[in-house]
């Protein structure tokens, strides 16, 4: 199985916009046949060095994450992620 991690640090940080943004995300829950798991969290201490908003997927292996990566509902939350992210960084591993 494979783990897959993305952080979000968004160009708006207020309240309202980190709620629309993890409500988008968790969207996908029951959408994707390859997704496992999903788990979406907001950032509770919101330090100059957090990130915003935490997504972890499971996974059942690499094709699954490559099909995750191209289902059309992912796709809408990319877009989505595109346009309001400052930075995002992820970290793929087999557990």
């Amino acid at each position: 199985m494979i783990k897959h991690i993305v952080f979000i640090k968004l160009k708006d940080r207020s309240p309202e916009s980190v709620a629309a943004t993890v409500a988008v995300m968790r969207n996908m829950e029951g959408k994707i046949p390859e997704l496992l798991s999903i788990e979406v969290g907001a950032d509770i201490l919101h330090s100059e060095r957090s990130f915003d908003i935490a997504l972890v997927t499971l996974v059942p292996s690499l094709e699954g994450l490559q099909a995750y990566q191209i289902h059309p509902v992912h796709k809408e939350v990319i877009a989505h992620i595109n346009e309001v992210k400052e930075l995002s960084i992820t970290v793929d591993y087999e557990v």
